[in-house]
């Protein structure tokens, strides 16, 4: 399901289906898109990256999949919704008047080209030939779904730091990410939400600017970035290095509050066996000043990370299932974790593989 509250791009979408097709030719899609959800629109896109160009060295870190752009349209009132492509007259006369504020812009403030308005609409028309059978009343059959006792699976998209409330601002996204705005985002009733898990790496990283207080440079950043992840710490849209850092338990316990998780996922704890110790954040300072709270983005600019340091487990651990078998000082450390969080942890991975999880205690 993509739920109402999502960000479409109906391109990205019909590639990513292609793609699954050529290596499974015969799989089916139970796939099913809401029909309130908002478009990406090649403007969208253009903005964005015309905006990153535009502020030079005072850069957000854009991803440039337009969705700062994308959300200031919808909440102007002016974005398009995908039930609106299905009617001709209507849609034709919407992207007139969008556009002629999207060409004002571009014009005058990027000295950039003029969008067609009928090419867009063009394209929103083929985009509805691939869409359609997709489309549905998505909100209506997941509260039918709550209601009949299915189990219902909700995904995030990034986390509490990046919320534009709660996050680093102005080093956000552009919707919200936490967990209670889910509800929204997929139609259902708040109270539905039972369980919240957060998802938080055994080490910190980061794309796009910001604060970053536990962050490392340097050979000391390369050797954590590279030994992370399927194939590094690298950005799933954009391949950019990732920001790398140690473990913060400031910032992981504010965004474990800040969702209000029940429970916690730790991931990647295998990528850590390197190291001989390991600093862990377990408070900020700030001109003398010791913060055991996270800190407001002007206020985390200035500060300094205050560390305890665990002993290192110095061993590959990828091919243990059971928690009981981790050598010691790996179990030391997902308690330390736990303990410090405090929410228990009831995911363990020390693989990238979806077979690679620890069997907890």
């Amino acid at each position: 399901m993509i739920g109402n509250g999502c960000a479409l791009n109906v391109e990205f979408l019909q590639n990513e289906i292609d793609k699954v097709k050529r290596i499974a030719p015969d799989v089916r899609f139970k796939l099913m898109i809401d029909k309130r959800v908002q478009l990406v629109l090649p403007h969208h896109i253009l903005l964005d990256k015309l905006e990153e160009e535009r502020r030079g060295s005072r850069q957000f870190g854009s991803t440039k999949s337009g969705i700062a752009p994308f959300y200031s349209e919808k909440y102007i009132k002016e974005g398009i919704q995908l039930n609106e492509i299905f009617h001709e007259a209507h849609l034709k006369e919407r992207l007139k008047y969008l556009y002629e504020k999207v060409n004002c812009i571009l014009k005058h403030v990027y000295n950039s080209q003029e969008v067609d308005y009928i090419k867009i609409y063009d394209l929103l028309q083929n985009y509805g030939v691939f869409v359609e059978k997709y489309v549905a009343d998505g909100a209506k059959f997941l509260r039918t779904a709550y209601h009949d006792g299915k189990n219902i699976l909700l995904e995030g998209q990034l986390g509490a730091l990046r919320d534009p409330d709660f996050g680093i601002y102005p080093y956000v996204t552009s919707s919200h990410t936490i967990a209670g705005f889910a509800a929204v985002g997929a139609g259902i009733p708040p109270y539905a939400i039972k369980n919240i898990m957060a998802v938080t790496k055994a080490y910190s990283t980061c794309v796009g600017a910001g604060a970053f207080t536990s962050e490392l440079f340097g050979d000391e950043a390369e050797e954590l970035r590279k030994r992370g992840g399927h194939a590094g710490e690298y950005g799933a849209t954009t391949g950019r290095p990732r920001r790398v850092g140690y473990f913060d338990v400031v910032a992981t316990r504010y965004g474990v509050q800040t969702q209000g998780a029940t429970e916690l996922a730790l991931t990647g704890i295998d990528v850590l066996s390197y190291l001989d110790k390991i600093p862990v954040v377990v408070g900020y300072k700030v001109d003398g000043k010791v913060y055991e709270d996270f800190l407001a983005g002007s206020e985390l600019e200035k500060a300094e990370p205050i560390y305890e340091v665990l002993d290192g487990f110095k061993e590959d651990i990828r091919h243990i299932r059971k928690f009981g078998d981790l050598p010691e000082n790996a179990k030391k450390y997902v308690q330390f974790i736990e303990k410090n969080v405090g929410v228990k942890i009831t995911m363990l991975s020390n693989g990238p593989k979806r077979n690679e999880l620890v069997e907890l205690e």
